[in-house]
């Protein structure tokens, strides 16, 4: 029986894809080691997000072929759609298999298993056309740490918009949403297998279902009456919105927690807003994407909001709910960022209300119009700009935990962990028996996703009631209540 391997690079869309490649050999009988060095078939799943990025994959290329010459390397993501032939001349690939094929990529390494030396090379490059594609790769993922959590359901892929920075369009297509039925039929076999927490997310996930109304393409099952009625009370008609999947899964399943991951601003509606408000079902959490508090950044990034849309989703997210985590990925040394610009981003960060940042520093992409203009930001600078909204962030965050000192919060149970302490002072210490358990406390993440420290022994995958007591670093820390 052949041995694999998935090594995933990048975002949570590209964990998805890993998965669903998983669950393509394990039906075809194939068996998963833990390690590369230990497999037939390594996949490298790449993502090409940044040159940083593309520089870890071809290291991981270069790290696997080293340790274990003799396995099949398969290059598939992101990147082996962007660069194919660059992927393809690397010292030991055997394949590269773009996002174009990915869904067929088990079949197509077991075809060209039997393909004539004299044709392997015509048989190496499987990749064509992303926006002819209309296929969706969609398996649950379990985070390594975590595995008995909080899975991650990729129900949307590809992007519309353009924005002028990013290369995700043009490597994952057209946005496409995975069919209701199957996102229930997926959540449900979750719940089923003792899940109490899921994460669903996408490319762009609050344009999951736009293209389900096609008729040419619609695909959506009829709703039980349940889920019917809560459609109609919101004033939904026939064309699907991200709120009616909200709506759906809570109405269809009996998950415990739904987690909203990444919501392009303008798609979190006045409907969202009150959904994740009124329902202790989902967790309070936005991750809100902002990438500049500039309007003229804004413009040449062809983002489709401008600050004071921005601002008022973010303080009506925060009036509906004054306790959720409000995130947001911010990018600071965009082409022609002076330091007016960065100070009116600078500005916004300070002004509203986050828990959370995730800063990114720009990194040109080739093919996009970002690479193109003038005025690149020296590295130096963008590194300190970086710098700068890192601390506020710091401080933010800090802030947050802080207000929850004293009072009760949910959270879910992850894994339990032991600390030592050295027995009496150093010259008291046996060499044969140096160390004693200290304490036992279990990780946790709370509802509205703060890292929890907390006292004793705890099963995994339990919601419970926690009381705060203080905080340690980068967590909070307290009891079961």
């Amino acid at each position: 029986m052949s041995r694999f391997y998935v090594q995933n690079f990048g975002c949570r869309a590209t964990q998805a894809d890993g998965a669903a490649i998983e669950r393509q050999f394990l039906d075809q009988g194939l068996r998963p080691v833990p390690d590369s060095a230990e497999a037939d078939i390594v996949v490298i799943n790449t993502c090409t997000v940044t040159a940083q990025a593309d520089r870890d994959a071809r290291a991981a290329i270069r790290r696997v072929h080293r340790q274990n010459p003799v396995c099949q390397i398969i290059v598939t993501g992101c990147y082996a759609q962007r660069a194919p032939q660059d992927v393809a001349a690397l010292p030991g690939v055997s394949q590269v298999i773009g996002n174009s094929h990915k869904h067929e990529l088990a079949k197509l390494i077991r075809q060209t298993s039997f393909v004539p030396l004299s044709e392997l090379a015509k048989e190496r490059v499987f990749v064509s056309d992303i926006f002819a594609h209309t296929e969706l790769l969609a398996a649950p993922v379990f985070d390594s740490a975590n595995q008995r959590t909080r899975p991650n359901l990729k129900v949307q892929d590809g992007c519309g918009n353009r924005c002028s920075f990013c290369i995700i369009p043009s490597v994952r297509g057209h946005s496409r949403s995975l069919p209701l039925a199957e996102v229930i039929r997926e959540v449900k076999a979750l719940v089923e297998a003792g899940y109490r927490e899921v994460v669903v997310s996408g490319i762009n996930l609050g344009r999951w279902g736009r293209d389900l109304h096609d008729p040419r393409r619609d695909s959506r099952p009829r709703l039980s009456g349940r889920a019917q009625l809560a459609g109609a009370s919101a004033g939904f008609g026939t064309q699907s919105r991200f709120e009616d999947l909200i709506r759906a899964i809570l109405a269809e399943t009996p998950l415990e927690k739904l987690r909203i991951s990444s919501v392009e601003p303008m798609d979190w509606s006045d409907q969202l807003i009150a959904l994740m408000a009124e329902n202790t079902r989902i967790a309070k959490h936005a991750h809100v994407p902002l990438q500049s508090g500039s309007d003229a950044v804004l413009r040449r990034m062809h983002r489709r909001y401008r600050p004071w849309h921005y601002r008022d989703k973010i303080e009506k997210i925060r009036t509906a709910t004054p306790t959720a985590a409000i995130g947001a990925d911010v990018m600071v040394g965009f082409p022609g960022e002076t330091d007016v610009e960065f100070e009116e981003t600078r500005r916004t960060v300070e002004d509203l209300p986050f828990t959370y940042l995730h800063v990114f520093t720009y990194s040109a992409r080739p093919g996009t119009p970002a690479a193109a203009m003038p005025n690149q930001v020296p590295l130096h600078v963008a590194r300190e700009r970086n710098r700068i909204l890192r601390d506020v962030a710091a401080g933010k965050h800090l802030d947050f935990m802080r207000s929850f000192i004293g009072s009760t919060i949910e959270a879910i149970t992850l894994n339990a962990h032991v600390e030592t302490a050295a027995l009496g002072c150093p010259a008291e210490q046996s060499s044969a028996m140096p160390f004693q358990p200290s304490f036992t406390f279990t990780s946790a993440l709370t509802d509205n996703y703060l890292k929890l420290r907390l006292h004793g022994y705890h099963q995994p995958n339990h919601w419970i009631t926690a009381k705060i007591a203080s905080v340690d670093g980068d967590a909070l820390t307290g009891f079961a209540d």
